[in-house]
């Protein structure tokens, strides 16, 4: 029986967290059909089966972060029913089987086991079941300390062996095998960081309560801000005055680039204020070409080509410091990233050689982007590689802001919001004050080897053609 390893999928990612699985035990599934849902550290990543079979086990619970090369699904042949109504199951591993000691499932076909699964909201895993004689886990559905949450486990459900949930686990000691705690118990001991087979348990048949875990935390209030964890790994107080979230996935690999940018490369930021007016005025134009009528044209589109034409006069903007080789490497093309703000953290899709782009192309370019990203679909290739990135936080009606530059980049262009505001105008030689569409561009740069007088050059190019997009003609 094949089972499907967690696969490496790319750019140097050792793990990720199963977010959704699409089949459920018993499917039948062809090559390349989606079954799981994942989150690496860069996006969400449909998987798809590398087997054709039946789906016959489910090896790692949503919500679990698991290495790559972990066993994650098993997929064996599609078996013939027998006249008795019997299926043939694998007993020579007892977590494959979904046996455990002194108990077999031989005998049962899909309709006598159907009962035994617990839908869960979102997945198809199994879960575990109590009987009159005899406790039974289902291999895959609750890891040691419980994969599901408190909500979909009633308290009053039966304790169950504390047993490994995966065949790639290591065997239980003596000790864990003779722990007994509810599913809700256990999650909260893996939450709160206890170990089980360290406590004694009072409750019934020595079970271990919620009450043993509130003495081994130390404290009520310890278990009450870890009560009510949701299958994401939320948490919130039970008076509801704080939630806790993981750091994981995507927000915990920007969190640490954007510290290690912020602690090695010197930060630099430059203001400039600009009357974009004339601008705003091409953009109107643009949006009513009928080329132009199945994209978005907004202001970012003209920066965008502003920035890139900028670089041609100060090509250090596009480079980036390399510490290993002692080089600065100065790149001859412009791998354009758009910081996007996402459910899961802020992520930087780029476009790939955006420079040799026509500006319709590189405005369709910044719609498949866009929708992307708000999809959380951007797969870990288009977040590489960048070499200049615009961050627009005019969208949040922000005038200006000090971005920190993307980690293998120089430089970073903070966009801000598009306001009137009055503005000294001289006409005839003669200063008037009238009201203007006027923004603010700040450049943040690394100072190792981009000093002022190139950030200021290009800042001021750029501001040039904001000002006069007739101005890019110069360039």
């Amino acid at each position: 029986m094949p089972e499907y390893l967690l696969p490496d999928v790319g750019e140097g990612l050792t793990e990720a967290e199963i977010v959704t699985w699409k089949v459920k035990v018993g499917d039948v599934v062809e090559i390349n059909d989606i079954v799981v849902e994942i989150e690496t550290a860069k996006s969400l990543v449909e998987l798809p089966s590398p087997y054709a079979g039946e789906v016959t086990a489910l090896l790692v619970a949503e919500g679990e972060t698991v290495e790559v090369g972990t066993p994650i699904i098993a997929v064996g042949e599609p078996v013939a029913v027998a006249s008795a109504g019997e299926m043939e199951i694998d007993l020579s591993n007892p977590a494959a089987s979904g046996r455990v000691e002194g108990e077999s499932l031989v005998g049962r076909n899909k309709a006598d086991r159907g009962p035994l699964r617990r839908a869960r909201k979102g997945s198809a895993s199994p879960s575990t079941v109590a009987g009159a004689s005899a406790q039974m886990q289902l291999q895959g559905a609750f890891a040691p300390g419980g994969a599901q949450s408190d909500d979909v486990v009633a308290d009053d459900e039966p304790a169950v062996p504390v047993t490994p949930a995966r065949p790639h686990d290591v065997a239980a000691t003596g000790a864990e095998m003779r722990v007994l705690a509810k599913p809700p118990v256990r999650k909260l001991a893996k939450d709160l960081g206890v170990d089980l087979s360290s406590l004694v348990g009072t409750g019934p048949q020595g079970s271990v309560t919620r009450a043993d875990l509130e003495a081994a935390a130390g404290s009520v209030q310890a278990l009450s801000s870890s009560a009510a964890r949701t299958p994401n790994g939320v948490t919130k107080s039970l008076h509801g005055r704080e939630t806790r979230e993981p750091i994981k996935g995507v927000r915990k690999m920007m969190a640490g680039a954007m510290v290690s940018s912020a602690f090695t490369a010197p930060h630099v930021t430059e203001w400039v204020t600009v009357d974009v007016t004339r601008t705003m005025e091409f953009v109107e134009r643009l949006r009513q070409r009928r080329e132009f009528a199945e994209v978005k044209v907004s202001p970012l589109l003209v920066l965008s080509r502003a920035a890139m034409l900028a670089m041609r006069r100060t090509p250090e903007i596009n480079s980036f410091w390399d510490d290993a080789a002692q080089e600065i490497v100065v790149k001859h093309y412009v791998n354009l990233g758009i910081a996007a703000a996402t459910p899961r953290g802020l992520v930087v899709p780029n476009i790939k050689d955006a420079e040799s782009l026509s500006l319709l192309d590189l405005a369709r370019a910044f719609a498949d982007l866009s929708a992307t990203a708000r999809e959380g679909r951007t797969q870990p290739a288009e977040m590489s590689g960048g070499t200049f990135t615009i961050t627009n936080v005019g969208v949040f009606g922000v005038d200006a802001g000090t971005p920190i530059i993307n980690p293998g980049e120089s430089a970073i262009l903070c966009f801000g919001a598009v306001k009137k505001q009055p503005w000294v105008v001289t006409r005839d030689g003669v200063d008037e004050i009238v009201p203007r569409q006027v923004t603010t561009l700040a450049l943040s740069f690394d100072h190792r080897h981009v000093d002022g007088e190139k950030g200021s050059r290009f800042l001021a190019d750029v501001a040039a053609v904001m000002e006069d997009p007739a101005s890019a003609l110069l360039f």
